[in-house]
């Protein structure tokens, strides 16, 4: 039939044929043909997988084959790889790498490898790190112990001796026998285990080497024959005899590669997973999966014979579809930062509060302010934890600045006006009363219906600035009384109000009619109490209001006679002030009690509550913003009226949130100074005196600094001088360093102004500049290890060891990451609860080798050097260990030298039940849990590891996880090492 005429069909084409899905379907003449794919069996209708690794030959793998649809793979045991040819396998040589994680030397064996020790030292249990011999006495630390591997103290006294994982202890107690299960017993193919060791045996198209452990092909071996006979008929071209014979697959597997099938068509050769057939249709070669899209990795690929490995960038982890990388969340870890972590793609970053400092990296530290120019204070400067305050000797007081000190005028020690008049006044038969807070107002707002509003400054904060005589005075002349107003009903509500600003303005402090009280500070509390239920006539519930006023005033001075003290006079004061408090309770009893904040009248509450509105529900100093309440910010005021936050007006500021004033500027006289309304503190509040410049209030007009002084900062009312007669370059000096000294100081050094000489910072400070009059604190409680430091990376924390916990817990180096410090010493002990035995992980340890262990942790039985040692090293070692305590307790020891340092350590421990000790040494001492990078980064993974060690230390932990989690943390091939050896453990006879 001609394609295209009406009589053609093509049912390949249209779908209409009825061949299996994995087979080919082949339009002939009238009908079509099926014909099952490669690596499928069948007639085309029905189509079966062949399992290439069902036969005599396994697939033509040596070691192990995988069957998979339409294919098959072949793998090698751990410490072997795959051969070009994707079947045989060639020995890894392990040392190639980091030097097979050993601490000294590497030898590479056939399927593993083995670590040795230098002389004077003996392979510690973990198989990798070396221990110092000791000469004295028959225990495991003399090097005379006799035993091949493990050296374990027996209960009477003597030595007991053990095996490696794969190994048989042999009869005379002290060898060990080599067996299949430890790197294929040293066989390249086949291994089985006899009495005196592993029989070696090779795949049925290999023959046994000479050696006895590797395997040739059939056909080298015959060469090897031939060329030491000569007689023999090795001279024939076998490509020529193949040629000369029919192609079959019965014949030298039909010239294939690797599978051979026999058509009608003749051979059909095809290749393993991860190969691809050449074109000779014979000859597979290993594909290059990472030429293609990177092999699907997300970061680097390496190409493997038959394969590929995706690995991440540092900072990243490989997920377990193993071409994946997601970013390592350092912040989800515990004790990564001390205040706050940031995170970044592949890093993060450690940040400090106000008023600290970072160092070691992750660390916060106080700052000692006063260590730095005196913390710019004019007399005394007081450090405090994340702040300080400069303080004033008597006779002076504190600037606006909070730095400088200006002259107390007046005969008290703080003989300044009074910042809060109480003013009353009886009119129309009732008393009206109006407290008047001009500065230093600050309001807290409470739950809905509550605030504390302040105002003025407490005589605590100005003893600070007294010394103990003027204390005593200022204590016996200091009056304070606090009362409390309860109304059944009420609510507390600070508005603006209009009522009876003009009454108050007719005040004659003299009149029988008035009363007026000034005092230094007023603190008025107004709170909501319990509800309480209505009368039967009015089912609403009302709620107890209270209304709580302290107040500070002095004695006045002046009442004080030769007829009449202190004492006298302060009875006095008293007195009156009982009297003005009476007044005040009716005043508030009849709502005639307003508070006056930055000129404006303010009532504080409402005994007959009117119907709310939401907007009312919002604390003092709010505003509703969509829904939800909102604080005023910084450099804004709540306007009551307006009900809204207002910018505080030129000549004002206000640096707090949710406040309903704001406070007057330093110089209101000349209010022009300020830029513009909004002032967010007083530094804004303008006209301030620039850097190098000074005035008698800090503002405009200012005056240069003077030959030999200088100022670094604005708004000052003075200049530092330079000192020892130093003059500067110039006027309007900033800094000490445009001072003319006679010699540059370089850092790590402060110039003396009394010698005029360059002297070293102490230990504990540093100096990072050229020039400086000081040198800096360290922060917190950190030193430095030597003087003339030049960098707060110098400074570092030198506190650990300690008893650690019973479960889990850590042991790290001092300052950790940051550097350890010098001549070091910590020693800590881990002491298990009764039948529980110690799981140590090293993830990495960085000590530098360069000063002939120098530096070194130990870690023993006890503090002598002759008891059992489990973990001995002086040197950096990046790929990470994991072993149990030789002994049931451990005494550690981290010691430095003077010389180099570096990162140091943080070592996780873990407790167990001690029935699981077979099986936790079978997983620690098994090569592969450090085969793979991927294996090692899980030992580095703090947060996979806090898994592992939870479920070690309390088993009933596990039921925590499920299986899908699992997954998605681990790896398949660690699942996989796990299980193995779980199920073993759990079903030793099956």
């Amino acid at each position: 039939l001609i394609p295209h005429s009406p009589l053609y069909v093509d049912e390949c084409a249209q779908g209409t044929d009825d061949c299996h899905p994995d087979a080919i379907c082949q339009n002939i003449p009238k009908l079509y043909k099926c014909t099952c794919k490669l690596g499928y069996s069948g007639e085309g209708k029905t189509c079966e997988d062949i399992d290439e690794c069902d036969n005599d030959f396994n697939g033509g793998c040596v070691h192990e084959c995988f069957n998979i649809l339409g294919n098959y793979r072949c793998t090698c045991y751990d410490g072997f790889m795959l051969a070009h040819d994707g079947h045989n396998c060639l020995d890894t040589d392990e040392c190639m790498f980091n030097n097979g994680g050993c601490q000294h030397l590497c030898f590479n064996t056939l399927g593993s490898y083995e670590c040795r020790c230098k002389a004077g030292f003996f392979l510690s249990d973990n198989q990798h790190t070396c221990i110092h011999h000791s000469e004295d006495g028959m225990n495991c630390m003399n090097k005379d112990h006799g035993c091949a591997h493990i050296c374990r103290e027996a209960p009477k006294g003597g030595v007991a001796c053990e095996c490696r994982p794969g190994f048989e202890l042999a009869r005379n107690q002290r060898d060990c026998i080599l067996t299949c299960n430890h790197g294929n017993g040293g066989c390249q193919h086949t291994c089985e285990d006899a009495d005196d060791g592993p029989i070696c045996g090779c795949h049925p198209k290999y023959t046994v080497h000479s050696d006895g452990k590797t395997c040739l092909e059939k056909e080298e071996a015959v060469a090897e024959i031939s060329e030491s006979n000569a007689t023999a008929g090795g001279d024939v071209d076998k490509r020529v005899k193949r040629r000369l014979i029919m192609e079959t697959c019965a014949v030298n597997n039909g010239g294939c590669d690797r599978t051979c099938k026999d058509t009608s068509t003749g051979v059909h050769c095809s290749c393993p997973v991860g190969f691809t057939l050449q074109f000779d249709g014979k000859t597979c070669k290993d594909i290059d999966e990472c030429q293609a899209s990177n092999g699907g990795c997300d970061h680097f690929c390496k190409n493997t014979v038959g394969s590929f490995d995706c690995s991440c960038k540092k900072g990243f982890k490989l997920l377990t579809d193993e071409k994946s990388c997601q970013d390592i969340d350092e912040c989800s870890f515990e004790r990564t930062c001390d205040h706050t972590c940031i995170n970044h793609p592949g890093s993060f970053e450690c940040s400090c509060n106000k008023g600290y400092t970072l160092y070691g990296f992750t660390h916060c530290g106080d700052i000692n302010e006063c260590s730095i120019n005196n913390g710019g204070c004019q007399q005394t400067c007081v450090n405090t934890l994340g702040d300080y305050e400069c303080q004033c000797h008597s006779s002076h007081k504190l600037h606006w600045n909070r730095k400088d000190c200006v002259e107390i005028e007046g005969s008290l020690p703080d003989d300044i006006s009074p910042k809060v008049l109480l003013s009353c006044i009886k009119s129309d038969g009732s008393d009206r009363c109006i407290l008047n807070c001009p500065s230093e107002v600050r309001l807290i707002s409470g739950m809905q219906v509550a605030y504390t509003l302040t105002c003025g400054s407490s005589s605590h904060l100005k003893k600070k600035q007294q010394n103990t005589n003027e204390s005593t005075c200022l204590d016996t002349s200091t009056i304070k009384t606090s009362v409390t107003f309860k109304f059944n009903e009420g609510k507390c509500s600070l508005k603006k109000t209009e009522m009876f600003r003009e009454g108050l303005q007719q005040i004659i402090p003299d009149n029988h009619n008035s009363v007026m009280e000034s005092f230094y500070y007023v603190n008025l509390k107004c709170s909501s109490g319990k509800k309480i239920l209505g009368a039967v006539s009015r089912p609403t519930t009302a709620t107890e209001m209270f209304i709580t006023v302290d107040f500070e005033l002095e004695t006045n001075q002046k009442e004080v006679t030769d007829t009449c003290d202190l004492s006298c006079a302060r009875k006095r004061t008293e007195k009156r002030l009982r009297k003005t408090i009476r007044t005040l309770r009716k005043a508030i009893n009849r709502e005639q009690f307003h508070v006056r904040l930055s000129g404006m009248d303010h009532e504080v509450a409402e005994k007959s509550p009117r119907l709310s509105n939401p907007q009312e529900f919002c604390g003092m100093g709010q505003m509703r913003v969509d829904n939800r309440c909102a604080s005023c910010s910084v450099g804004t005021y709540y306007d009551g009226e307006q009900e809204l936050c207002v910018l505080c007006p030129n000549g004002t500021y206000q640096d707090e949130e949710g406040q309903i004033t704001c406070e007057p500027c330093p110089s209101p006289q000349n209010p022009g100074n300020q830029k513009l309304a909004g002032a967010r503190d007083i530094s804004e509040c303008g006209g301030k005196c620039s850097l190098g410049e000074y005035s008698s209030d800090g503002f405009k007009p200012c005056l240069p600094c003077p030959f030999g002084t200088y100022q670094p900062e604005a708004g000052r009312t003075f200049c530092f001088p330079c000192g020892g007669g130093l003059t500067t370059k110039y006027s309007s000096a900033l800094m000490f360093q445009d001072c003319e000294t006679k010699v540059q100081c370089s850092p790590g050094h402060f110039y003396n102004t009394t010698t005029h000489r360059c002297i070293r910072c102490t230990v504990g400070t540093y100096q990072p500049e050229f020039g400086q009059n000081y040198c800096i604190s360290c922060p917190g409680n950190t030193t430095t290890d030597f003087d003339g430091s030049t960098n707060i990376t110098q400074c570092k924390n030198r506190h650990c060891g300690g008893e650690l916990g019973d479960f889990t817990g850590y042991v790290e180096s001092p300052n950790y990451p940051g550097n350890y410090p010098a001549n070091i010493e910590c020693t800590w002990t881990i002491n298990p609860p009764p039948k529980r035995r110690i799981l140590i992980v090293v993830p990495e340890i960085f000590l530098p080798i360069e000063d002939e262990c120098g530096d070194y942790l130990v870690m023993r039985k006890s503090s002598s050097s002759n008891s059992v040692t489990t973990y001995e090293t002086c040197q950096t070692y990046e790929r990470p260990i994991a072993f149990t305590s030789r002994s049931k307790k451990l005494w550690i020891q981290f010691k430095s030298n003077e010389g180099n340092s570096a990162k140091g350590f943080q070592v996780p421990y873990v407790t167990y039940d001690e029935d699981y000790q077979e099986l936790i040494e079978d997983i620690v001492r098994d090569g592969r849990l450090y085969a793979s990078e991927n294996h090692q980064e899980i030992l580095k993974d703090k947060k996979l590891i806090k898994a592992l060690f939870d479920v070690l230390a309390h088993p009933q932990n596990y039921f925590k996880y499920t299986a899908q989690e699992s997954r998605e943390m681990f790896p398949r091939s660690f699942i996989r090492l796990l299980r193995s050896k779980v199920s073993r453990f759990l079903r030793p006879y099956k």
